[in-house]
């Protein structure tokens, strides 16, 4: 029980949804069926997927995660050494076999775009490709993991891509830079007592607060080309920029108090799926 209480801990429960959510709204808008890639996508990326990224994390982070005080709780596991390589198999037994479905019923578009979100979950941290260490990259690679189960259901559904669709990606990529530039702010000191690189240790607390609240703003400005209701999500964006705002000027050797605006990040993800469902119920019943 302590075992899958820690692989339960280590996937981050309360991101689960910021996964599942985009395949399961995008395959559903594109096809408006309920089948059986649908519920065994939705799975697929609501927990196994989310153990992958995490759990390969808190294995290859554990000596850094030491030193952060976020670590040991819903932001992020603090794994025992004696679970790390039960974690980093149970990672593979369970992706396993609802990838081979997914390859199996899909295409060799949509294979690549797994292939890819596949990729950039272990990229991020595994040792020898450590993307998250490689400044700007690692915002780009990890607004992937949130963007690419989107796109994996528009393509594996047959979806068209539309102008108003590409900006819809566009702007939950950017809101995904956004989101991951202002979370390392927080894991500043952490990470160069750790000896690790991000984009926050590399630019600062305060530049990358202030690209976080760009990227923001124009994720939210991107929307306004869909018309009504669509347009109505654009409003989304405001809470998120706002909730950068009070560390606009923030110092590095601040950095630690961003972490009230990561946890009220946490809870806003909720109220925007929440606004996302109710638009597209609109969308579909318009």
């Amino acid at each position: 029980m302590t075992t899958l209480r820690s692989l339960f801990v280590s996937s981050r429960p309360l991101s689960w949804v910021n996964t599942a959510f985009p395949f399961a709204a995008a395959y559903f808008m594109s096809t408006r069926e309920i089948d059986l890639v649908f519920l065994l996508g939705t799975i697929y990326f609501l927990i196994p997927y989310n153990l992958a990224m995490y759990g390969i994390n808190d294995v290859f982070d554990y000596e850094s995660d030491l030193r952060n005080p976020r670590k040991g709780g819903v932001e992020g596991a603090l794994l025992d050494p004696s679970v790390h390589r039960t974690t980093l198999i149970a990672s593979v037994v369970t992706n396993i076999p609802f990838l081979a479905y997914l390859i199996w019923v899909g295409s060799s578009a949509s294979t690549f775009v797994l292939a890819l979100s596949v990729f950039a979950v272990v990229a991020y941290s595994a040792k020898g490709l450590r993307f998250k260490e490689r400044p700007f990259l690692d915002s780009i690679t990890s607004s992937t993991h949130f963007v690419s189960p989107a796109l994996f259901g528009l393509v594996i559904a047959g979806a068209s891509f539309t102008p108003g669709l590409l900006a819809i990606l566009v702007s939950f990529f950017l809101w995904g830079i956004a989101s991951h530039a202002f979370g390392a702010v927080q894991d500043i000191v952490a990470d160069r007592e750790g000896g690790i690189s991000s984009i926050a240790t590399v630019i600062g607390g305060r530049a990358t607060v202030r690209l976080a609240f760009v990227a923001y703003v124009l994720a939210g400005v991107l929307l306004l080309v869909l018309g009504f209701p669509g347009a109505i999500a654009a409003v989304l964006a405001i809470p998120y920029a706002v909730s950068v705002l009070p560390y606009w000027s923030i110092t590095d050797e601040q950095a630690g108090t961003a972490n009230r605006g990561w946890k009220r990040f946490l809870w806003l993800n909720f109220f925007s799926g929440f606004v996302v469902t109710m638009l597209m119920i609109t969308s579909a019943l318009t």
